[in-house]
């Protein structure tokens, strides 16, 4: 039988184990846009439990599941972290009061569980996380006839789970093409390893200390280079800090000084030390072949380190954008009575994004978006804050609509309507269609004629190498992305943000929105437009707005 003990550590032995593995999940991902990635959701909405659960000392099962069940439904993240909280909240209400879990009311609730999850989906494909859970779950069940164990069941399920996964490209075509199993089977996969550690082996999967730094250029050990990183670290106007040692050539009639020069005219941030032994170089320039070649000439090279700051500022970046959405979400606003008859709560990421939505009626803008997608208990309290009775709630992404719906379901004094916006261009043009003298139901349903009538483009980058089918994509090349799926990769968002637009154009189109965010000048925003403007002629009406959105260096609408 597993206790309430035993069950509290081997859910806490879970989450440590998706944490310690959600980065080889988030890499199974189809494409490599920096999306809210299935291994974070996940990883996230776990760990929601755990910490719930520090300080349960109660020995009923049922009592452990019904905090778990709570901890996860409000923080769950992404579509992956719903179905998940689905899962569990279906095993809490399966087991009902029991005290101690034997095999059968286990199997039994965990299938309680799977159904939820599978009806919680509007469209269930097979070869996902629903897939990698029915097949455990049959698996388990079928070893429960035989032997009432729990532990035996639960290890059956985990094996049946393992093998499901490695079956699942063979029933999603798209994964086969992309050479990958499930990325959320396979964190449904970890965390059921975690479990079984602790309940079978007796092992408690212990969380990976890590420590982190957000320097932007690494250094050695040497404190030349230590005091040439921290002197030029925010100097970035060339891509490559090129650092080497050269073992000085004894024959070599010419000064060091004259490889500073010549350093000098193809870079910036250059320093030269010397000895009577070594030569002690760093430069940042485009061209850290022709900077080795020229050092050379005086001496062999001994030590060699290359580094992209660009790409090493844009990662800092990132990781700082994160932190500072997280930050903002510990911010709760507080709720409000109804009294308002109509009210809107948005998704969205950006400092301008949010700013239009707000513009346009949102009362309340959850902070989140592609990068961190936000939990169900996010999203609750922004509706929560909105003073009105009926209230339509716009996730703008494919990966938040589960758990704005999630939400939905928890409020019990006002009546919320999902708009299942998949993109911030659905989202503003369903807030446009809004009619103050029209009916809920017929705002609704204009509402969802307007996002599906729009087109949306995304100009993005690859946050790691990847291939798909014939198509290899290179970390930190710049992905064009129509309606979510790769159109073709280049080198400038610029270029990348014009040609993807001149494609989506067509005899209809007849309003045009550029939405450029963090990374990207007025002025490039302001060739995109004009030369845009070039292609479309005067027909067609052009927008351009600054959204101060990361991850995307542009966002467009076609309508």
């Amino acid at each position: 039988m597993i206790n309430g003990i035993s069950l509290k550590n081997s859910i806490i032995s879970a989450s440590n184990n998706i944490q310690l593995h959600k980065e080889e999940i988030n890499d199974l991902n189809i494409f490599p846009v920096p999306d809210g990635d299935t291994g974070t959701n996940m990883s996230l909405t776990i760990e929601a439990a755990a910490k719930a659960l520090e300080n349960c000392n109660s020995r009923s099962a049922s009592e452990v599941l019904k905090a778990t069940a709570g901890a996860m439904l409000r923080g769950a993240r992404g579509n992956s972290g719903v179905i998940l909280s689905i899962l569990f909240r279906g095993i809490s209400d399966g087991i009902g009061d029991a005290a101690d879990l034997d095999a059968p009311t286990l199997m039994n609730a965990l299938g309680l569980g799977v159904n939820k999850a599978y009806e919680a989906v509007m469209n269930p494909a097979e070869g996902t996380i629903l897939t990698v859970a029915k097949r455990a779950q049959e698996a388990g069940k079928a070893a429960a006839d035989t032997d009432s164990d729990p532990i035996i069941a639960l290890s059956t399920a985990c094996m049946a789970a393992q093998e499901a996964l490695i079956q699942t490209p063979e029933q999603l075509p798209i994964l086969k093409k992309a050479g990958v199993v499930d990325a959320g089977g396979k964190g449904l996969c970890v965390i059921l390893e975690g479990m079984v550690s602790l309940l079978r082996d007796g092992v408690m999967i212990e969380p990976e200390d890590v420590s982190y730094t957000d320097t932007v250029l690494s250094t050695t050990d040497d404190d030349f280079f230590k005091k040439a990183a921290i002197e030029f670290d925010n100097d970035i106007r060339y891509t490559y800090c090129t650092e080497f040692i050269i073992g000085r050539n004894k024959d070599c009639a010419e000064s060091p000084s004259e490889l500073r020069a010549a350093l000098e005219m193809m870079g910036d941030c250059v320093v030269v030390a010397e000895d009577s032994d070594i030569i002690k170089v760093h430069v940042h320039t485009e061209n850290p072949g022709t900077a080795l070649e020229k050092g050379l000439a005086f001496g062999q090279l001994l030590t060699v380190k290359i580094e992209n700051m660009k790409e090493q500022n844009r990662h800092a970046a990132l990781k700082r954008q994160k932190s500072l959405e997280v930050q903002e979400r510990k911010e709760i606003p507080e709720p409000v009575e109804p009294v308002e008859d109509i009210g809107f709560v948005a998704v969205a990421s950006g400092k301008g994004l949010c700013e239009i939505f707000k513009d346009l009626g949102c009362v309340q803008v959850v902070n989140g978006g592609q990068s961190m997608n936000p939990s169900t208990d996010d999203i609750l309290n922004a509706i929560m804050a909105t003073p009105s009775k009926m209230i339509f709630v716009f996730p703008n992404n494919k990966n938040i609509i589960m758990a704005a719906e999630q939400a939905a379901s928890m409020v019990k004094d006002r009546e919320i309507v999902v708009v299942p916006t998949r993109t911030i261009p659905q989202g503003l043009s369903a807030l446009l269609a809004y009619d103050a003298d029209a009916t809920p139901e017929l705002n609704h349903e204009a509402m969802l004629a307007a996002a599906k009538a729009v087109k949306t483009g995304q100009i993005t980058y690859a946050a790691r190498n990847s291939e798909f089918g014939i198509t290899k994509f290179k970390e930190g090349d710049i992905i064009a992305l129509e309606d979510g799926k790769p159109k073709f990769c280049d080198k400038d968002p610029v270029r990348a943000a014009i040609k993807l637009t001149k494609e989506m154009i067509n005899r209809d189109t007849t309003f045009i929105t550029i939405i450029y965010g963090q990374g990207i000048t007025e002025t490039q925003a302001q060739q995109v437009m004009a030369t845009i403007r070039a292609k479309a002629g005067e027909n067609i009406e052009i927008t351009m707005v600054s959204g101060d959105q990361p991850i995307y260096y542009f966002i467009i609408s076609v309508e």
